[in-house]
């Protein structure tokens, strides 16, 4: 059952036959305290028959989100730490997101900026907001790569993309234009002549991250509107985030990382999940991830090998977290572990 337009309340999410035997009074606590929002193209994706199915896991509330682990924070990767003016994070020299709008297509139950996106979030930058986002990005010439984040930037019209775009060709030390979306897989037709048009404004390279989780998103219609962005001269890479009950299995990685390479996506980021409010029934201990990602190593190509990451509390940034496979013995030798886990001297004993 699909519906005709986007489900934003538990009584569409109801009508859709997308609840299940989830608690319908504890959802709406949980919806109006975080956003609720699922395209009809995720609704379509829903196994209704599967009570554990992944993508209802995805984007369908749980009344486990109305439990807060004391470590959960509302700002777990640090964003405000690092935010010298509205709609801007600078936490690494050479680049900044641009956060020119707070709002989804869709709203992932895990989401770590759960607390800020959405109808009840932080909204989109008013004009005066985002002059002085630009003028910072303008005087901070170590500034080499913009990244438009927030919610989702292609929510944005194309007029509104171009405007934005074309106020960053203006400025010579800006080479990169990086944009953070799940649309191509969530709204695959919002990927038209004009969408793709406005994203070329600006003349800089740019570069699209393609949020997915689950092989399943990379539908037919999905991989169509990426190859639109490739063909257009975009680079496309992929961001997932490794969740219990989703994709937290070698062979459901292996598939999806394999889905990203077929359709000229390049593998880049599996997050740990961060420590957002009410999520703790999406993550993995560290440990667990790691075996699993130890899993892909010699099962599928070198090109379809994501770094495993973690976004450090408290806004220090990333930190690689895959696990190693050579460790020092002493005196120039290494142990090394290959695929199978078998352990080899390095260098060879003669």
């Amino acid at each position: 059952m699909n519906s005709s337009g986007p489900i934003k309340t538990v009584e569409g999410l109801e009508r859709a036959g997308l609840l299940g035997q989830r608690d319908r009074d504890a959802l709406a606590d949980v919806a109006a305290r975080y956003a609720v929002a699922l395209t009809p193209t995720v609704a379509g994706l829903i196994d209704r028959a599967d009570g554990s199915d992944p993508i209802a896991r995805q984007f369908v509330p749980d009344a486990a989100e109305l439990i807060v682990a004391p470590e959960e924070r509302a700002d777990p990767i640090g964003d405000e730490a690092h935010s010298p003016v509205q709609g801007i994070v600078h936490r690494y020299p050479d680049r900044v997101l641009l956060k020119a709008v707070h709002v989804c297509p869709v709203y992932c139950r895990f989401c770590f900026r759960r607390e800020m996106v959405g109808p009840q979030g932080l909204g989109t930058l008013d004009p005066k907001a985002m002059s002085a986002a630009f003028a910072y990005i303008r005087d901070h010439k170590e500034i080499w790569e913009v990244i438009l984040t927030g919610g989702d930037p292609l929510v944005l019209s194309p007029r509104r993309l171009e405007e934005i775009l074309r106020e960053l060709a203006s400025i010579d030390h800006v080479k990169i234009v990086r944009f953070h979306t799940r649309v191509p897989v969530v709204d695959p037709s919002r990927v038209d002549a004009a969408l793709i048009a406005a994203l070329r404004a600006s003349g800089k390279t740019v570069y699209v991250a393609l949020h997915a989780n689950h092989p399943r998103e990379l539908t037919a219609e999905a991989r169509a509107a990426c190859a639109r962005l490739i063909d257009a001269g975009m680079v496309m890479v992929s961001q997932s985030v490794l969740l219990k009950g989703v994709n937290d299995d070698p062979a459901v990685l292996t598939e999806l990382m394999k889905a990203f390479v077929e359709t000229r996506v390049k593998p880049y980021y599996l997050h740990h999940p961060d420590l957002a409010p009410g999520t703790s029934h999406f993550r993995l201990t560290i440990e667990e991830g790691q075996k699993i990602v130890a899993a892909l190593r010699g099962r599928i190509s070198g090109l379809c090998q994501p770094t495993y990451i973690l976004d450090i509390p408290g806004g220090h940034g990333k930190a690689v977290i895959a696990p190693q496979s050579i460790s020092e013995m002493g005196e120039g030798c290494y142990s090394v572990s290959d695929y199978r886990g078998g352990e080899h001297l390095y260098p060879p004993v003669a």
